[in-house]
C-alpha cells in the first residue's frame, strides 16, 4: 500500500484466496493513491508462468489481476511467460495438471519502490500457514532494485501481455511466438537469449567498481535460463563447489532434491569440503497424499535419495557428505539455498537465496534468480545461522535404514520410470 514509484513481482502463480484477494487490493490501493497524488511515473510489473497462472476453471491468477488492468490500464503491466519446449503435442495433450514439467518462470521477486524479498515462495495462502520456506528482505537497495525490475520487464519483453478481458497479445514489437511457429522455436529462443544478454552487458557496462574497503557485505544476483543458454548461476555454483576446501562446512538445502550430474560429481568426486544437505521427508512433500500419479512424486525423490545416498556411500564419502531430512508435522517443505561456514568459523560467510532448487528442472528448464549474500557483518551472519539452524533442528541424519522402511517402499514401476523422468524434476 506504501509504494509511491513501483511494484514489480515475480512469481510461478498468485494464488485465488482471501489473503491473496487482500494483495491485489493493496497494490489497487497503490495505484490508486498515486493517481490521485499526481505521480506520473508509478509503474506495477508483474511477471507470472503462462500455465499456472492459467490454471483453474472460474477463478485463475489471470482473472485474479484483470480488474487491476481494467482500472489502470497504462500503469499495470501483466507479463505472462511460456516456455518454448511446451509445443506441438505436448502442449495439446498433457493434462492441465502436468504441463508445467517441461518449463516455466521459477522466479520469486517481490519488489516495492527500492526494497525487495528474495524467496523460494510463491504468492499462494499455504506458504503463510504452514509451508516452509526462506525470505530475505533487502531495505533500500536502489541498485539491486533497478536490476531485478529490469530483469522482470526484460522477461516481459518475450512473454505474453495480459490483458483486461482476460486475453493475451505479444509484447508490442515482439514478433517471435513462443510456441506457434515454423521453427521449432529457433527464432524465439535466439531473440529471447539476445534480450537477456544485451540487458546483462547493459548492467556490466553501467557497473561501478567498489573501492570502499570497509564495507562488511557485497550481494551479487544469480541469473539462469536454461532455455536461453543463460548460465550465471550454474557457473557460480559450479566454481563455488569446486573450490571449497577441506575443512569448511556447505549447508545445502533442496525443497525438490535431484542435484544435475555435474553438481553430484563435483560435490561427490573433486570438492573436499563437507556437505550437509538437506531434502524433504516424504511426508512433508508438497504432492504427499495427492490423488493419482501425482502421489507417486514423492516415491520418485525417495529413489533419487537413495540413488545419491548408494552412490556417495559407495565412493566411501558419506562421512564427509551427509544428507538429511526435514519433517514438521502437518507442515510442507519448500526450502531452498545454502549456507557457507568456513574451517574453524561457526558462522556462516555467504548465504545464497532464491528460487533455485539445483536440480535439472532449475539449471536446464525453468527461469531461475537468486543472490549470493558474502558478508562478515557479525550480526547478519547470526541471523543467518539462526535461519540455517532453525531448519536443520528439524531434520534427520539419512543412514541406510531410513530406506528400509516400510514408508520408504517404492513401486518397482516408478523405480524403472526415474532415469526417464527425473530430468523433468
Amino acid at each position: 500500500k506504501k509504494a509511491k514509484r513501483r511494484i514489480v513481482i515475480a512469481s510461478l502463480y498468485l494464488g485465488t484466496g482471501s489473503l491473496e484477494q487482500d494483495l491485489v487490493e493493496a497494490i489497487r490501493h497503490a495505484c490508486k493513491s498515486a493517481k490521485e497524488s499526481g505521480t506520473g511515473d508509478f509503474e506495477v510489473h508483474i511477471l507470472l508462468d503462462y500455465v499456472r497462472g492459467s490454471r483453474g476453471q472460474d477463478v485463475t491468477s489471470r482473472t485474479m489481476l484483470t480488474p487491476l488492468l481494467e482500472e489502470f490500464k497504462d500503469v499495470v503491466s501483466v507479463y505472462l511467460y511460456h516456455t518454448p519446449h511446451l509445443r506441438g503435442m505436448l502442449r495439446q495433450y498433457i493434462p492441465q495438471r502436468f504441463n508445467e514439467v517441461i518449463g516455466l518462470n521459477h522466479m520469486k521477486i517481490y519488489l516495492f519502490d527500492d526494497s525487495f524479498i528474495i524467496s523460494g515462495a510463491n504468492l499462494s495462502d499455504q506458504y503463510f500457514v504452514n509451508r516452509q520456506d526462506r525470505y530475505v528482505l533487502f531495505k533500500d537497495c536502489a541498485e539491486l532494485a533497478d536490476f531485478f525490475t529490469n530483469v522482470v520487464k526484460t522477461v516481459g519483453k518475450f512473454s505474453f501481455l495480459l490483458k483486461p478481458d482476460d486475453t493475451t497479445c505479444l509484447y508490442p514489437g515482439w514478433n517471435a511466438h513462443p510456441y506457434d511457429d515454423e521453427d521449432n522455436g529457433k527464432t524465439y529462443i535466439e531473440k529471447a537469449r539476445q534480450e537477456v544478454l544485451n540487458f546483462l552487458q547493459s548492467v556490466k557496462s553501467s557497473s561501478t567498481t567498489i573501492t570502499n574497503s570497509d564495507l562488511d557485505t557485497c550481494v551479487y544476483p544469480l541469473i539462469q535460463m536454461g532455455p536461453f543458454g543463460i548460465d550465471s548461476d550454474e557457473k557460480c555454483m559450479k566454481r563455488l563447489f569446486h573450490s571449497t576446501p577441506e575443512g569448511d562446512t556447505v549447508y545445502l538445502a533442496s525443497g525438490y532434491f535431484n542435484l544435475t550430474e555435474q553438481y553430484k560429481n563435483i560435490i561427490v568426486h573433486e570438492s573436499e569440503a563437507n556437505y550437509k544437505i538437506l531434502s524433504a521427508s516424504p511426508q512433508v512433500n508438497g504432492f504427499f497424499g495427492a490423488s493419482g500419479i501425482a502421489g507417486k512424486v514423492p516415491d520418485t525423490y525417495t529413489a533419487i535419495s537413495r540413488k545419491f545416498f548408494q552412490t556417495v556411500c559407495y565412493h566411501d564419502q558419506e562421512n564427509r557428505v551427509q544428507l538429511m531430512e526435514y519433517y514438521r508435522d502437518k507442515w510442507t517443505f519448500h526450502v531452498k539455498g545454502l549456507w557457507y561456514y568456513s574451517q574453524g568459523n561457526n558462522l556462516p560467510h555467504m548465504s545464497i537465496v532464491g528460487s533455485s532448487n539445483f536440480g535439472y528442472r532449475s539449471v536446464y528448464r525453468d527461469l531461475e534468480c537468486q543472490v549470493a549474500i558474502v558478508t562478515t557483518n557479525s550480526q547478519l551472519q547470526q541471523q543467518l545461522k539462526e535461519e540455517q539452524e532453525g531448519f536443520y533442528e528439524k531434520t534427520k541424519l539419512v543412514t541406510a535404514e531410513t530406506f528400509q522402511q516400510p514408508d520408504r517402499f517404492v513401486p518397482y514401476w516408478v523405480r524403472l520410470l526415474v532415469p526417464l523422468v527425473k530430468k523433468f524434476f
